[in-house]
């Protein structure tokens, strides 16, 4: 049985990465979303091992001690990561996974698993981003202009991925990203 691809999805703030991971899903239901283990609580509905694998603050971080991410972070006090196991046991399969991840993180995941497919979500423009950013009308001036100055940085780190694909229509770049998942398939490895 082929094995299946690490599909990793990042790109600034704003760009549309929710929106199209899970047009792509709807699209492709035999792709599997990566879940990221936490260790904050479990909000109303949500379900372990759906929407997070829910961890213990010391779970996580044994977690980290025994090399079980493939990338994790703090953010507001509390861990956030993707499970190792989980994406190799869903590739070892046949399936393809999709992790949706901000830049730096997806950096990471490319240092641990390089025979990852990493692409980066462009803009039509960055005024377009700004525009995004502003028409969800819940940030003050502030944070838009610093989610601007990180969205100019992280652009410059694109080098580092495999594909770009802007994110013009939702429709053309669902079908761009679903072409170089077709390509990857048939490529030759070595």
């Amino acid at each position: 049985m082929a094995k299946g691809l690490l599909i990793v999805l990042s790109g600034p703030s704003g760009v549309g990465k929710g929106t199209l991971c899970t047009e792509l899903r709807r699209r492709l239901p035999d792709l599997v979303y990566s879940v990221s283990a936490t260790t904050r609580q479990p909000r109303m509905g949500e379900e372990n091992g759906v929407n997070y694998f829910f961890k213990s603050r010391e779970q996580f971080i044994e977690m980290i001690d025994n090399d079980q991410l493939l990338e994790h972070a703090e953010y507001v006090g509390n861990f956030y990561g993707t499970p190792r196991d989980f994406v190799e046991k869903t590739i070892e399969s046949g399936r393809d996974i999709i992790l949706e991840i901000e830049v730096q993180g997806a950096l990471k995941v490319k240092e641990k698993f390089p025979e990852g497919v990493f692409v980066f979500l462009l803009p039509p423009s960055i005024d377009e981003l700004k525009e995004r950013i502003v028409g969800r009308g819940t940030e003050n001036q502030a944070t838009i202009d610093h989610r601007m100055s990180v969205a100019v940085d992280e652009i410059s780190l694109m080098e580092h991925y495999d594909y770009a694909v802007v994110n013009d229509e939702i429709d053309c770049a669902c079908k761009r990203i679903e072409s170089i998942i077709i390509a990857e398939h048939c490529k030759v490895r070595k």
